[in-house]
């Protein structure tokens, strides 16, 4: 790095200068006012980075609303219920929160449930655009919970669907023979969660090594890594660097 007014004798070519707070340990070396151990807002000794000192946030418990739904809600609830004869069987519980429907369903329905919601002409939800996955560790026996997110083109509706499965047999339907847009979704949940969607195609892993081992956005996988290279510098590991140290 240069400066205009880095030369010698008061002229010629710039030579140059190391920036003024440059240092070659970056980023893991720790900075001189924020030490090792010290998160937000002058919190030390906990090993908590976040500042709130280990404040805990209640968990609020999810319960099944009732009718009235609002808005297109009770029309899709009852479109689906006409058109599927196992529906009191398949959906275990109704919820509305922040203005979205979600209907959990049982894992070994998913894949009927998903077919009703595509060709019923009353539901007509021809787009499944994400498929995704959630660990509830500590919070629910089935821990590993997938979501649907539905999206109707001809009536320009949302639904999303949920279906949970436990971590010791984590097996639902493949939805890619009703939408094929879930196939690499599935994979990057099997991947991630180690999600086993039975009956998909080509269910490998989609992001790490086909020979890494775990699942690393599952809760209990251990925080580490391995140290990457970016244009010169190399990233340390989350366990190394200087916030978790």
């Amino acid at each position: 790095m240069t400066s205009p007014h880095d030369k010698p004798n008061g002229g010629g070519v710039p030579v140059p200068v190391t920036p003024a707070g440059a240092t070659s340990g970056a980023p893991a070396e720790h900075p001189p006012s924020s030490p090792a151990g010290r998160g937000m807002f002058g919190n030390q000794g906990s090993g908590d980075v976040s500042g709130f000192g280990g404040l805990v946030r209640p968990r609020q418990p999810i319960t099944g609303a009732s009718r009235p739904f609002g808005s297109y809600f009770d029309e899709v609830h009852d479109a689906l219920e006409e058109a599927y004869p196992g529906f009191a069987d398949a959906i275990e519980k109704v919820v509305v929160d922040r203005g979205e429907l979600t209907l959990h369903v049982r894992p070994e329905r998913i894949a009927e449930v998903c077919q009703v919601m595509r060709d019923d002409l009353a539901l007509r939800f021809e787009l499944c655009s994400s498929v995704s996955g959630v660990d509830y560790l500590g919070a629910d026996e089935r821990r590993l919970h997938v979501v649907y997110q539905l999206t109707s083109m001809t009536y320009r509706r949302r639904v999303r669907l949920e279906a949970a499965v436990p971590a010791e047999n984590p097996h639902l339907p493949s939805v890619t023979a009703t939408y094929p847009t879930a196939d690499w979704q599935e994979r990057e949940a099997y991947d991630m969660f180690g999600i086993v969607f039975d009956g998909h195609p080509n269910l490998t892993r989609i992001l790490m090594p086909d020979d890494w081992e775990g699942h690393p956005q599952r809760k209990d996988y251990p925080l580490g890594g391995v140290p990457v290279e970016y244009k010169g510098a190399e990233i340390p590991p989350p366990d190394k660097r200087r916030s978790y140290q």
